[in-house]
């Protein structure tokens, strides 16, 4: 693929992709066309995501209004407490949210924070993002999300800028009010998926997500991984394969791997034939290393290690659980492997307004993208797939507690 052919899809892709959104769905045709225009069978997939259409949002700090943005899917109402800021999740800063609306130091929390706060008795939630140090006041549009809920109660939530967290503390606000109305209902996400088939039954399935949070075009996060995807059915669309290739653009990523999720829930049974899953997330980058997570047996980082230094490509290797699509598929027992080249966010932010095009080399991204094709078509065409269909039992603990069916450390 033609440098310039890859900038030409970072150019059509250059706008917010958020999940259940209009914009999100133009995406997946965009990339339904991109497949189909190289002669792969490609179709799409829908699954259903919960959506919230805000209609108010208020958040009064001792009578007067500050900035805010409701959660969508927490629910509808009004909840009146005693600020507490709350900077630590330990249980004894916990144990004081009873009564309280809780400002806590993030963007959210995760299941068990949640459970915590809630059996503590908090009455509702403020969080916080950006900086006091970058000229936007954007403020993040997030979501309760089901997982983090459990079977929990539901408590009002909204997100607040940084600066205003800022001066309700230093201004030693005493009394907050929530207040949030909103539509709540079953919206419709799209996993796009584009099949190569092999000689053998089973296959290799590639993936990367293409949506975004609600104020990024995400071109680093993660369009790179999309188009790491097309590369990669390029250059193989014609070679032999004992391997089949299925590729799964997947939406609702930045909500909690909804999109893989979905698609390893309806295709549990085919997964069976799956040897391995080979996830794309932020690559191209200017600046950063190339690493590789695998959730996996340790031979196959030290694989990864051995074919860097043969092809002159520096790879930091590890076994782990990586925050991105490929969980879903060692959930499952497909063998896992997540590539990226990770850059400072003081170079290459995400999940804000600057995740843009200039963050990327066209040059490195052609490299990366040779690496993860040549990758590829050694694990398709190899007489027998290298790697085990094997998840080791300390990976599939920490899997567990990714997904909150455990705490950690018990």
């Amino acid at each position: 693929m033609e440098l310039s052919e890859l900038k030409r899809i970072f150019d059509d892709t250059d706008y917010v992709r958020r999940s259940g959104t209009p914009g999100e769905k133009q995406a997946a045709e965009y990339l339904l066309g991109r497949c189909e225009a190289l002669g792969v069978k490609a179709w799409l997939e829908e699954f259903s995501v919960p959506m919230g259409e805000i209609e108010a949002a208020e958040v009064l700090a001792d009578g007067k209004s500050v900035p805010c943005k409701g959660l969508s899917c927490c629910g509808s109402g009004s909840a009146e407490g005693e600020l507490y800021y709350m900077p630590g999740l330990d249980p004894v800063s916990i144990a004081g949210a009873k009564d309280k609306i809780v400002l806590v130091d993030s963007m959210g929390v995760n299941h068990f924070v949640y459970q915590d706060l809630m059996k503590a008795g908090a009455r509702g939630i403020l969080f916080q993002c950006g900086s006091l140090h970058t000229p936007d006041r954007d403020i993040e549009e997030r979501d309760l999300r089901a997982l983090v809920v459990g079977e929990e109660r539901k408590v009002l939530c909204a997100m607040l800028h940084a600066e205003t967290a800022l001066q309700l503390v230093k201004t030693g606000t005493k009394q907050v009010r929530i207040t949030v109305r909103q539509r709540e209902y079953e919206g419709k996400s799209h996993n796009v998926v584009a099949e190569l088939p092999g000689k053998r039954e089973e296959w290799i399935v590639l993936t990367a997500h293409y949506d975004t949070t609600s104020h990024s075009h995400g071109a680093y996060d993660n369009m790179t991984g999309c188009v790491g995807l097309l590369w990669v059915m390029e250059a193989l669309k014609d070679t032999e394969r004992n391997y089949g290739l299925r590729f799964v653009f997947c939406g609702s990523e930045e909500r909690g791997l909804l999109g893989s999720k979905a698609y390893a829930d309806a295709h549990e049974k085919e997964l069976e034939q799956a040897v391995l899953n080979i996830n794309l997330d932020m690559i191209g980058s200017a600046m950063g290393k190339f690493i590789a997570c695998a959730t996996a047996e340790d031979k196959l980082p030290h694989y990864l290690g051995y074919m860097g230094a043969e092809l002159g490509f520096p790879v930091e290797a590890s076994t782990g659980v990586y925050s991105s699509d490929s969980t879903s598929f060692a959930d499952k027992g497909v063998p896992a492997l997540s590539l990226a080249r990770l850059a400072s966010e003081k170079v290459a932010p995400i999940h804000v307004r600057y995740d843009r095009q200039d963050v990327l080399s066209m040059p490195q991204l052609a490299k990366d993208c040779a690496f993860i094709t040549e990758l590829t078509r050694r694990m398709a065409c190899a007489a027998l797939c290298p790697v085990a269909r094997t998840i080791p039992e300390k990976l599939r603990r920490q899997i567990d507690e990714y997904l909150y069916r455990k705490r950690k450390g018990e």
